[in-house]
């Protein structure tokens, strides 16, 4: 049985408020887009004449690199809560940081 909490004891402390506002998730998502966009005219103008072979899997396999190499380091290596975040299971997680490279053995 566990003890009743006391009037005296502290409630857990909420989270500190943060200065900067978090964007609504549509402005964030069209942030995202807007940056995807940007991106491939530039690869595509870097290209100049030359045709881009496979592009679709060139650019969503960097992009999958760097997403997963982003929230591994914002949630300070923890795989589950990388994987969570993803949307993807962990053994997932972990084929994708071996095929990229990104496995700390």
């Amino acid at each position: 049985m566990s003890p009743a909490r006391s009037s005296r004891t502290p409630a857990k402390k909420s989270r500190q408020k943060t200065t900067r506002k978090a964007p609504k998730k549509a402005e964030a998502q069209a942030h995202l887009a807007e940056c995807v966009r940007i991106t491939t005219h530039q690869y595509l103008d870097d290209m100049g004449n030359t045709p881009p072979d496979n592009l679709h899997k060139v650019v969503l396999s960097e992009a999958e690199r760097v997403l997963i190499e982003t929230v591994l380091a914002r949630t300070e290596g923890n795989q589950s809560r990388t994987a969570d975040i993803l949307g993807i299971t962990r053994a997932t997680l972990r084929s994708r940081l071996q095929r990229y490279g990104l496995a700390g053995d």
